[in-house]
């Protein structure tokens, strides 16, 4: 029984995990390295991160520079940024890249306000699948003789705490994200 609540739990931190990942990949105005980690080039036939072939960092609040160590792959590096979904122009000197990030307008905002908002329901969703599938584990091992009725009563509560504990985690965050993005 203990084991079931600990495998929900971690299904649970994964769930929230994954939010935060996503939302540090929500280009929100301010340069920010994590918006290129999805971003893969092809280096010696293998698909291959940016940050593995090249520095990246932040010089302004709205510049990236990204300084590849190896200068023959300043233009697959460019053209992966180009065709991305980022919807951004890299500036290309020759041996670094910029990446200016216009300032958001208002509509961006909303736009982005919604998108951090399905985020945190889709999150939401996901926890609460763990929490049906825990519970459901819990009933079989109720039928099966493993655990007695107070026992699964028990566990249903602690699922259901956990379950609120990351719900409510899941708000926090989604909170903290869309406020950072109508102050930018």
């Amino acid at each position: 029984m203990q084991e079931q609540l600990k495998k929900a739990e971690e299904r649970m931190q994964r769930r929230i995990d994954h939010l935060l990942d996503e939302y540090s990949q929500i280009r929100a105005g301010r340069a920010n390295p994590a918006v290129l980690d999805k971003i893969k080039i092809n280096y010696y036939g293998t698909p291959t991160p940016i940050s593995q072939v090249a520095s990246v960092s932040v010089t302004e609040a709205r510049t990236l520079t990204i300084q590849p160590w190896d200068a023959s792959i300043i233009k697959d590096i460019e053209r992966a940024i180009l065709t991305s979904d980022l919807g951004i122009n890299p500036q290309n000197d020759g041996k670094i890249i910029r990446i200016i990030f216009p300032p958001l307008t208002e509509d961006r905002r909303k736009e982005l306000v919604k998108e951090i908002s399905k985020l945190s329901e889709d999150t939401k969703v996901q926890i609460r699948n763990v929490r049906r599938e825990a519970i459901e584990k819990l009933k079989a091992m109720k039928k099966s003789g493993d655990i007695t009725e107070d026992d699964l009563k028990q566990a249903e509560k602690k699922t259901q705490d956990l379950t609120d504990k990351f719900v409510k985690k899941s708000d926090e965050v989604s909170a903290s994200k869309q406020k950072e993005i109508m102050e930018i």
